[in-house]
């Protein structure tokens, strides 16, 4: 019998696997088309319960400052207004969306304590009978402040005298195993550059990149008659979402439900956890349903954007164009908190020195904090901006050589069996085929002896 039934699952497999490949190269519709297109697709705001109450958020006005008090009084004089939350109404403030998978320390308060990091961060929530009071209470809310240095330069903030953003770090860097950024060390690095014939060094910069979804940011949560909370949200990650409330309610994982679902544009963006646990802090206080979605001004001003990078390049090459050695700073901008930019600069971290094969690879990526809004993922984090940078380099080079870009891509290209600089041996390469068709399709000619070339020819580890 269990023989029988290994082979029914490889057979259903076997036919799932067969329709997949049917679909490849062929239009298929999607299978929300229909929904959209009809108006019929249900988001989270889709959903109403009696008795729903409305939480908005007085933010900081400052980028850096310290608390010196806070005045509630006068929120709560607005007609409407139920509760206003404070860091006091948090059973555990401090958290970090990576904290399940062992990143530290927590460095973040769901609600601002003694000071605050950035412009928009969220210092109380009022909860009220309808959105208009909510607002106008957060807004009657008065804080005192008093006016630290703000930092915004990623290497100003690396500077031993400049103030420490996050005292949770005591400096402004996060740590990898010891170190003050994450670093490859692949071959001889000086080495290379004293054999190579010329050198070239240039900087790359972005700025952060708001991912503007047409849905912002938000949720709805039900007490039940049970005990548990319902949580409608537009998260994309609905596991983050469960145990990162439940740890900062400090309650079971199992009495909370999240209820995800379609989302209105997210692209990354909606992988922070940032709405649900002071929601259901409200719900829990309230006894009512609790409705908290961002306003447009707050998705562009205080969500996670892309983190603003700085990429330092700089390449030993030969004359015909075979790059020796390539040394690589790189600064991503966390802006006040971790979030995902430790993860995000890792990737950042493997993904160089490109898809190219080079003997000789120094990397050290510093994941910085700032007084900016916390940055983090957003398609491809860690990989996007160091393409722009590494990509720009080869044409930089190239042209400063006098030598064809796709001839020197394809000669410093990765081959199956090839080594990566953070030790990893490249298989299924398929690069210098894909860049093969593509000069095929734009009719961009190349020398013989490139158009013969191979993936699978590899150089050896």
């Amino acid at each position: 019998m269990p023989m029988r039934l290994a082979t029914i699952d490889a057979d259903y497999f076997a036919d799932e696997r067969d329709a997949d490949l049917q679909v490849v190269g062929t239009p298929a519709p999607r299978a929300d088309a229909r929904g959209h297109v009809m108006g019929q697709t249900q988001y989270f705001e889709d959903v109403h319960y009696p008795g729903m109450t409305h939480l908005k958020m007085h933010r900081s006005t400052r980028h850096h400052a310290l608390i010196r008090g806070v005045d509630t009084a006068p929120a709560l004089e607005v007609p409407g207004v139920l509760r206003v939350l404070t860091w006091r109404d948090v059973p555990n403030n401090w958290y970090t969306i990576l904290r399940l998978i062992g990143v530290e320390p927590d460095d973040e308060p769901v609600l601002a304590e003694d000071r605050v990091l950035y412009m928009g961060e969220p210092i109380c929530a009022v909860v009220a009978e309808t959105e208009a009071a909510a607002r106008e209470g957060a807004s009657r809310i008065r804080v005192d402040y008093e006016e630290l240095p703000a930092v915004f330069d990623v290497e100003e903030a690396l500077r031993p005298e400049t103030i420490v953003v996050n005292p949770r770090h005591g400096h402004n860097y996060f740590t990898y195993e010891g170190h003050n950024c994450r670093r490859i060390r692949f071959g001889d690095i000086e080495k290379g550059f004293a054999e190579a014939d010329q050198i070239f060094e240039f900087t790359y910069q972005s700025s952060p990149i708001e991912h503007a979804p047409l849905e912002t940011t938000g949720c709805i949560v039900k007490p039940e008659a049970d005990g548990r909370l319902k949580i409608h949200s537009d998260t994309q990650a609905c596991y983050f979402t469960l145990d990162n409330t439940a740890l900062t309610l400090g309650i079971p994982f199992n009495r909370l439900r999240v209820i995800g679902g379609t989302v209105g544009g997210g692209f990354g963006g909606k992988v922070d956890v940032m709405v649900e646990p002071i929601a259901c802090i409200a719900a829990q206080l309230t006894n009512r349903p609790v409705k908290y979605v961002y306003s447009r001004a707050e998705e562009m001003q205080v969500s996670s954007p892309r983190a603003a990078e700085r990429i330092i390049i700089k390449d030993g090459v030969t004359n015909d164009g075979r790059i020796l050695a390539r040394k690589i700073t790189l600064y991503v901008d966390a802006g006040a908190y971790s979030r995902h930019s430790p993860y995000g600069t890792t990737k950042a971290a493997a993904h160089m020195p490109g898809p190219y094969t080079i003997p000789n690879v120094w990397v050290d990526a510093y994941c910085v904090y700032t007084n900016r809004t916390p940055s983090s993922a957003m398609r491809g984090f860690g990989v996007t901006i160091a393409d722009f940078a590494l990509e720009s380099q080869m044409d930089r080079v190239a042209k400063a050589l006098g030598i064809d870009p796709l001839v020197m891509r394809l000669q410093n290209a990765y081959r199956d069996g090839d080594m990566k600089a953070h030790r990893k041996l490249v298989e299924g390469a398929a690069l210098i085929e894909v860049m093969q068709r593509a000069a095929e399709l734009v009719e961009h000619e190349l020398p013989a002896a490139y158009r013969a070339m191979s993936s699978t020819d590899g150089r050896g580890a």
